[in-house]
């Protein structure tokens, strides 16, 4: 599932991957609107599979932070407003779900975007996280690539 949700830089909030054009993809919002439009390689697009986060011994890939999200907030709507949360509100959250973090190399607004993140998937019912970890179970790079 997160192969096909992705992130624009510049844009806010998380889009679908509906299609691709010739030099571009055609992407939807994750919302009500279900908004088309075409993303070109200029935007910066990033697949939340590809994503992970800092720890203190490796990365971690974002589908098991935001597990441990699903599992700490009971599948809900994250408790913490990522918009009024200090630093501190934000690292103490971010460390229930994943105690190792690098504080020093993950700053506030990682854990805001991570937190607001994973409310748009919560609301719009894309809270199937494990399904992304068992399909790249087993999977080698290169017969992934074929």
């Amino acid at each position: 599932m997160l192969e096909t949700i992705l992130a624009i830089s510049g844009k806010p909030g998380l889009y679908k991957l509906v299609s691709r054009g010739n030099r571009n993809l055609i992407v939807e919002t994750i919302d009500a609107q279900k908004k088309r439009f075409p993303a070109f390689a200029a935007d910066k697009i990033i697949s939340l599979a590809d994503i992970a986060m800092y720890t203190d011994e490796k990365e971690v890939p974002l589908r098991e932070v935001l597990k441990n999200i699903k599992e700490k907030e009971g599948g809900k709507v994250a408790s913490i407003d990522y918009r009024t949360a200090s630093k501190e509100e934000l690292f103490s959250f971010l460390g229930d779900v994943l105690p190792n973090f690098d504080r020093d190399r993950v700053y506030p607004t990682d854990v805001k975007k991570l937190i607001q993140w994973y409310n748009i998937l919560v609301e719009n019912g894309l809270t199937d996280f494990d399904e992304a970890l068992q399909e790249t179970k087993g999977d080698n790079i290169d017969d992934r690539k074929q």
